[in-house]
């Protein structure tokens, strides 16, 4: 029996950087619609800015299935992390975007 093996072409991108935020950047948590840094400071333009971003090329490639990163206040799917360190359940921006436009996402934590 011959077996077969898929080719997987990745695509290493970042939707904060994507919406212009810089890297390092403060912690930063996505509730009640908002995404607010450890300053007080709100980043949900540039986070949603990232998010539509990241789907344009999801779109433009053909992506059916994207990895995020868990917890992320961006791409958190199923696991979000508070400036208070609880975890807490939901998904954040980027992750609500792809979901929405029928985009599978999965956590580096469910490889």
């Amino acid at each position: 029996m011959k077996k077969l093996t898929k080719t997987v072409d990745v695509i290493k991108i970042c939707p904060e950087q994507l919406g212009g935020l810089p890297t390092p950047r403060l912690p930063a948590e996505y509730k009640n619609g908002r995404v607010i840094d450890s300053s007080g400071t709100d980043l949900t333009r540039e986070f949603e800015q990232g998010a539509e971003a990241v789907l344009e090329i999801a779109k433009r490639n053909n992506i059916k299935l994207v990895i995020l990163k868990q917890r992320s206040p961006s791409c958190g799917c199923g696991q979000l992390k508070m400036l208070d360190g609880t975890v807490v359940k939901g998904d954040g921006v980027t992750a609500n975007i792809l979901k929405k436009n029928g985009i599978k996402v999965k956590s580096e934590e469910d490889l």
